[in-house]
This record gives structure tokens, sequence and C-alpha cells, in this order.
């Protein structure tokens, strides 16, 4: 079937009319032929006064939404010569609605009003007399006058209501959008941390041997080959992250480079340093963001002994009971060997106490009685799903004043 066909319009022809383009021309002209319908069955298709004035009352409602006020005074010739009813209730209708004093719906109210009451010619007015048929005319003419201004505030308040409803769900959707985003900025900030930091602090150590060292030709080789993949490793994991953060709002968690407790033999070994590790099978339902963390931690926890404490040899141990339980401790650098001259930003440590506190976790570091440093850490593991943590908790632990990255 031809295209044109579907949307209602000849093929190679002008496009054809919306349903909107079609319900708006409907609402502006369907009060028009209401009042002209009304001033014609009333008046008669002779061209007489009452005709005429239903006409001009008929067409100023084409300005009732401009200029209400015009069509409510072009209206009332009509209402008191010619009799019609519904182009000057429309008129006061828009009055009420779209001018936000009520002045001027009291005032085009009042007017409706006098001229439905008042008896034509004027000279009736002498003749009327205050009996039970005339308040009950007069009754009649306020009530609707004020029936159809009641009607168009309620209507304006329920637009104003509308609108403010809808301005305040645009506005906390806003603050949660930013809200997500920070959380998603925050999160790659600290995989950026972790991967440079521990990364460029390993190349950096390998380079010092290079330049300190009196190696020969097969451990340069060596030594230079291990930098080559490093810094591969490096660029591959800061590739995953940079593709996160062009993605739309940085919220495509599947880009971000997934680590977890089997991992963490490989980091370990590739750590170069003496290291105890005890890390048993874990069960088989640890959530993905708690595995991610303790990984996190534990490479951390490397990368600031390689800083700090040179030399000294570390003990990694990881245990469940009642969670994920972490615990990383090294002993006091050995004094012979010289201390690398590495950056530090003083983000590690703190980084680690957020993931703790997201997973409503506890974190604790800092130093021991015999001069080395103890990193421990507890990762509940009842309600954390595969894509991160989904609410946060109180940080009942607590980070003590210590060197971090």
């Amino acid at each position: 079937m031809p295209s044109g066909a579907l949307s209602g319009g000849v093929p190679g022809g002008p496009p054809a009319v919306g349903a909107g383009t079609v319900r708006r021309v409907a609402s502006r002209a369907l009060p028009v032929l209401v009042a002209l319908l009304d001033g014609l069955v009333v008046n008669g298709l002779t061209a007489g006064h009452g005709t005429w004035l239903a006409l001009v009352a008929a067409g100023a409602l084409l300005l009732r939404r401009r200029a209400p006020e015009v069509a409510v005074l072009a209206a009332l010739p009509g209402l008191y010569l010619g009799h019609i009813a519904f182009a000057p209730l429309i008129a006061l209708y828009c009055v009420a609605v779209r001018r936000g004093r009520l002045l001027a719906a009291v005032t085009g109210a009042a007017a409706v009003a006098v001229a439905w009451f008042l008896p034509h010619p004027a000279a009736g007015v002498s003749s009327l007399v205050l009996d039970r048929e005339t308040m009950l005319l007069a009754l009649d003419c306020c009530g609707l006058a004020a029936g159809v201004v009641v009607l168009g505030r309620s209507v304006r308040s329920r637009q104003e209501r509308l609108r403010e409803a809808t301005a305040r769900r645009a506005w906390e959707n806003q603050v949660l959008t930013e809200r997500v985003l920070a959380t998603e900025r925050n999160r790659l900030a600290r995989e950026m941390h972790d991967v440079v930091a521990h990364q460029v602090s390993l190349i950096s150590l390998q380079a010092g041997a290079l330049q300190v060292g009196r190696l020969g030709d097969a451990d340069v080789r060596a030594t230079a080959r291990s930098i080559h993949e490093l810094s591969a490793q490096t660029l591959t994991e800061l590739r995953h992250l940079v593709g996160v953060l062009r993605t739309a709002g940085g919220t495509d968690t599947q880009a971000v480079p997934r680590a977890g407790l089997a991992d963490i033999t490989d980091l370990v070994r590739d750590s170069g340093l003496p290291v105890d590790l005890d890390v048993p099978t874990p069960p088989a339902a640890v959530p993905e963001a708690v595995e991610r963390a303790a990984y996190r931690t534990v490479q951390e926890a490397l990368t600031n002994i390689r800083k700090h404490a040179p030399g000294a040899r570390a003990r990694i141990r990881v245990h469940f009971a009642a969670g994920l339980h972490i615990e990383v401790h090294n002993s006091p650098p050995a004094r012979i060997t010289p201390h690398p001259a590495l950056p530090g930003g003083g983000h590690g440590l703190v980084g680690l106490r957020e993931r703790a506190q997201l997973l409503s976790g506890e974190f604790h570091a800092g130093p021991t009685p015999d001069g080395g440093f103890t990193v421990r850490a507890v990762f509940p593991m009842g309600w954390a799903t595969s894509d991160g943590p989904v609410k946060p908790g109180p940080l009942t632990g607590s980070a003590q004043t210590a060197p971090a990255t």
C-alpha cells in the first residue's frame, strides 16, 4: 500500500491534515457555530437588527482567547436586543478562564446579568415592580452569570494545579537524573582511581628497577616486557571506562571492567609483593557488587603497601561469616629498601569507605602496634544486585588517619 494512503494524503501531493489540527480547528469553530445557530434560531433569517447583532456576537467569539473582554462587549447588544444566550455566556466563560484577576470576571458577569434582566425597549424599566416574577428573573440572570464565572474559575484553578504538578514533576525528574549521574560519576571515578593507582604504581616500580639496578640483558628484557604488558592492560581498562563515560549519562555498567574474588590470585601474583594469601572458595550466591568491592579493597591495600611500606610482607585473609570479611595486613617497611617516589592523591581509603557505605558494610583502616598497617572490610551479601548497590546504608566502620593514595 502506498505511504500516502496510510497518511490520508495523495502520493506526491500535499501532506494530509493531522488529527491534532482537526481538533484545534473544531475547538475554535464549534463555539462560533453554536452561537451563530442560536442567533439565527431566535431572530430568524430576516436581516433585522437582532440577526445582525447575533452575527457580530458570533464573529467576536473568534477573539475569545486573546481578547475575551472584547467578545463580551460585542455580545452584550445581541443579548439585550436580539435575546441571544450562547455568545455572551461563552465569552464570559473565557474571561473567567483566561484572566487572572477576579474583577474582570465579576464585571463581565454583572454586565451580562444586567443586559439579560433589563426589558426591551428601555422605557419598560419604569413598569418593573418588585414582585415574585421580577425577583425570580433577577435571580435567574445573576445565578446563570455567576455559575458561568464559577465554572470558568474552577477550570482555571485546575489548569494552574496541573501546570504546577507538571513543573514539579519535571523538577523532580531533573533532580533524580542529576543524582543518578552524580552517583555514576563517583562510581566511575573510584574505578578509574583504582585502575590508575594500582597499574601505574607497578609500572613505576618496574621502571625504577631499570633505572637503579644493574641488570643483565635477559633481566632488562623481562622487565621491559612486564612494563609493556602492564601498560597495555592499563590502557585497556581505561578505554573501557572512557567508553562508559561517553555513553548516555555513563549508566552502562556492562562496559565496566569486571573484577571479583577469582581475580585476587592474579592480582597478588602481578603485584610483585611477598603475600600470604588465604582466599577460600566463595559461596555460589555472592553478589557481583560485593565481589568487585572486595577486589578493589585488596587492590588498593596492595597499592598502599608498595607506596608506603616498601619491602614489607603482606597477609590477605578472606572468609565468609554473616557477610564477606577481608583483612589485609602488612608488616613494617624494610629499612634497607629504598622508598619509591610515587605520587598519592589521598582518595584511596576514602573510596574504600564509600564502597562499604554504599553496600551497608563496615570499613576500618589504621596502623597496628607492630608498626604495620591493617585494612579490614565487611560486606553483607543479602541485598546487593549484579548491577551494583541499590540502596545506601549507614557507615558503621571508620577510616582512621593513615597514608592513602
